[in-house]
């Protein structure tokens, strides 16, 4: 490598992330196993149109995409007495280890001719049960490895293999469904988890994860913790509506391709294709965006996405459904990234787990939620209109979202520089040790401020106990920005600083 290229490397944004001892472990396998999900994306709905009978293919596909999300909601809620203290290697470990033997069934029973329709969906639904928590495991990982100035870029590395993976993903499955059939393509997708799960299991140390000293969270924690920070819970509300309006798409599009346009599984994969393209460029560029004001860059990508959704329900050609698709799939990364940032900044360590065990919670049952809507939908209005209102409906939420941020900015005298918005935010809630001590077994992190704004580059922040959280956009984390398990509280980067004041109530 030449000098000159190894100064590039190193001086991006990304270099912490790939370079980390532990991470180099985690990220081959991780990357196996996206392109698994990547490849399953076309197989899932694919086998369930072969499976379902005619007259009700609208209805089972939208069962099993459901099935495929909705159990790991499910999982989060019902799980948590058993799974909160676990170490987060452990939970994607187990993860991986179910989601291989349940999808592994399917083509097995497949080959034996014993597979039905309802035993699809069940197996689809038993595999993503630990879902929700295999995925609070790799992003607590994360937060627990890495310095917080490099939460951002480790969630957007994690984003790009995923993406990458759906940009691949979709072509290789549109070849083994030619000469296998979707039901090959879970028996690979079984094989990718199997890797994960010995990556995680046998390959990881079990001390390369530092453990939080304070571990002692009550079962319902990482709801309080979300509960009890207006900026988390309103975040965790738009994500929710725009998840939810998205669901139908994965109803919608197969069946508008299938039926409308009269095309084979390689035009759905190349909506997928496009759609990963963007996410990857899109991907790349997330970990640039420390210093963009996230509040309002979130709300900007919900208008843009449901906006580049609304061609696709309006009769245009395949060519521009296509592009448009794939321009959207350029917004999805930072989206996720930056949520799952300012989740991290603001939960201690020792509830992150939790914490986003119940954001992934609430967040996965809204595709499911959506998806399962899908059915009627495309029933009733037909898949182009099932797409036209999907797309519609997440620019309106933008919309809505973006005048709750404007009034909440007015309302907290949005004109006043930094340095008066830390001060509320310093002084206006202060928790006593009383208050803290509950805070800490009930799962409720400090007290915040709803309104507060980013903090100026000179202020030192409040002192608060060691920490890290996940992703949403919190308003307010930034004015007590956490410090990863591995590190002590220090004056936060670029980053914290920008973190908005505005999604309180969006």
């Amino acid at each position: 490598m030449s000098p000159k290229l190894s100064r590039v490397m190193r001086s991006s944004p990304y270099w912490p992330v790939i370079s980390h001892t532990t991470l180099r472990r985690v990220l081959p396998g991780f990357a196996v196993s996206s392109l698994g999900d990547g490849m399953a994306v076309v197989a899932v709905s694919w086998l369930a149109i072969e499976l379902a009978p005619a007259a009700d293919r609208g209805v089972w596909v939208a069962l099993a995409a459901a099935a495929y999300t909705l159990s790991g909601a499910v999982g989060a809620l019902l799980l948590g007495r058993f799974l909160r203290h676990r170490p987060p290697i452990q939970l994607a470990g187990w993860d991986a280890v179910l989601r291989a033997g349940a999808l592994g069934a399917i083509p097995v029973l497949h080959v034996f001719g014993m597979l039905g329709i309802e035993g699809y969906v069940a197996l689809l639904a038993v595999s993503s049960v630990l879902h929700a928590w295999g995925q609070a495991g790799v992003y607590t990982l994360i937060a627990r490895v890495l310095p917080e100035r490099d939460h951002l870029a480790g969630n957007a590395v994690l984003s790009g293999v995923g993406s990458i993976a759906t940009v691949v993903g979709p072509s290789l499955a549109t070849l083994l469904i030619v000469f296998g059939g979707p039901a090959t393509v879970l028996a690979v997708d079984a094989t990718t988890f199997l890797v994960l799960a010995v990556t995680f299991l046998v390959a990881v140390p079990k001390d390369a994860v530092p453990e939080p000293e304070d571990d002692t969270a009550s079962r319902t924690a990482g709801f309080a913790v979300i509960r009890r920070i207006p900026a988390l819970s309103g975040l965790l509300a738009l994500s929710f509506a725009f998840f939810f309006l998205f669901g139908p798409v994965y109803v919608a599009l197969p069946l508008h391709v299938s039926d409308d346009l009269g095309a084979s599984a390689g035009v759905l994969a190349a909506f997928y294709t496009a759609f990963g393209i963007g996410a990857v460029l899109g991907s790349v560029l997330t970990g640039f965006l420390s210093r963009w004001r996230l509040g309002p860059t979130t709300v900007g990508i919900v208008i843009g996405f449901g906006a580049l959704m609304l061609p696709l329900g309006l009769g245009a050609p395949t060519a521009v459904s296509v592009v448009c698709f794939g321009m959207a799939g350029l917004l999805w990364p930072p989206y996720s990234s930056l949520s799952t940032t300012l989740f991290q900044r603001s939960t201690p360590s020792a509830l992150l787990p939790q914490t986003l065990a119940a954001n992934s919670a609430v967040r996965v049952l809204s595709v499911p939620l959506g998806t399962a809507l899908g059915g009627p939908l495309v029933a009733g209005l037909g898949a182009v209109g099932a797409l036209r209102l999907s797309g519609a409906g997440i620019a309106m939420v933008g919309v809505v979202a973006a005048a709750a941020l404007t009034q909440r900015r007015i309302r907290c005298g949005g004109a006043h520089g930094p340095s008066s918005a830390t001060a509320t935010a310093a002084g206006a809630h202060r928790t006593t040790p009383a208050a803290i001590r509950s805070a800490r077994t009930s799962a409720a992190p400090t007290a915040r401020s709803p309104c507060c704004g980013p903090r100026s580059r000179g202020s030192t922040p409040p002192q608060k106990p060691a920490s890290t959280p996940i992703p949403s956009r919190p308003a307010n984390s930034s004015d007590e920005p956490t410090s990863s398990a591995s590190s002590t509280a220090t004056t936060p980067n670029s980053q914290a600083q920008t973190i908005p004041r505005n999604h309180d109530e969006p």
